[in-house]
């Protein structure tokens, strides 16, 4: 089969909403939503400030089957307020992790897949949001002791402000070419150091210090792939069989704390800095 064939029968991944997503990566005939759009569970204050909520308060949170084993799927709706995440939102991402962490003490090995599209806390609910962030970096941290927690970054929002941390917290982490990883989004480091500093409208300059391809390069991700539907399960599915990271991510601070501070500040960092301030080698 020629590239051009292959090219046409690929199913985008980045494409589908955030619950086509979830329900792309489940068993077919095994989604089933938890605490779905028609139980209106909104957030209580996007309407106070002028602002429309949605039913399900741009997130999806799913039991089902993965390779015929219970998983969980979290996914964050970036159409919706960018994936900004408020009270009602981040808790059906906690509660359901926190649920997971209950299965496997129950004997039911549950793992989870948290999909992030997502600008971080909703700017709109501030410290609830906060609070709600928090929440879910510490079920990620319970439940990965029994199973392991994938996150996969997609695009086109990228993951950024506290879920980044998030991200940073899961046993493994996937991400696409048209993915973006960091603290601070673009426009945020501009505001606050410059437009010579960071210009956040040069999109190549972003996407090679924090696009998919560079974090996989640099060995903050686990797993680069195309953004291909049958491709980003079968990656899902192997991280899975791998079992739980011998040393999570997160219990290397030691060494990540290292390599930044032997980092010169005041030389502008390019591509090939980046991967060398994590990797020691040249680009």
């Amino acid at each position: 089969m020629d590239r051009v064939s292959r090219l046409l029968q690929q199913r985008s991944f980045v494409e589908l909403g955030a619950r086509q997503r979830a329900q792309a990566l489940l068993d077919p005939g095994s989604f089933r939503e938890l605490l779905d759009p028609f139980e209106r569970i909104t957030s209580p204050w996007l309407p106070k400030q002028g602002i429309v909520a949605q039913a399900d308060d741009g997130v999806i949170v799913a039991k089902g089957l993965i390779d015929g084993q219970p998983a969980l799927v979290a996914a964050i709706e970036g159409a919706f307020q960018g994936g900004s995440l408020g009270e009602v939102g981040g808790a059906k991402i906690a509660g359901a992790l926190e649920l997971a962490a209950e299965d496997n003490r129950n004997g039911i090995p549950t793992r989870a897949v948290l999909l992030l599209e997502t600008g971080g806390v909703r700017l709109q609910e501030a410290n609830l949001g906060l609070a709600a962030i928090a929440e879910i970096q510490a079920a990620i941290v319970e439940l990965r002791q029994y199973q392991p927690v994938i996150g996969l970054i997609a695009g086109p929002v990228g993951c950024f402000g506290g879920m980044s941390i998030a991200a940073g917290l899961c046993s493994y982490l996937v991400v696409t070419q048209e993915a973006r990883l960091g603290l601070n989004g673009p426009q945020v480091i501009e505001q606050e150091a410059g437009v010579e500093e960071y210009d956040s409208r040069d999109r190549s300059f972003i996407w090679s210090l924090t696009g998919g391809e560079q974090r996989f390069a640099s060995g903050l991700v686990d797993a680069y792939v195309a953004d291909d539907l049958e491709q980003i399960r079968q990656q899902v599915s192997a991280l899975f069989r791998q079992g739980q990271p011998a040393l999570e991510r997160s219990r290397r601070h030691a060494w990540y704390l290292a390599r930044l501070q032997a980092v010169d500040t005041s030389i502008q960092a390019d591509a090939a800095a980046v991967r060398n301030a994590y990797t020691g080698e040249s680009a």
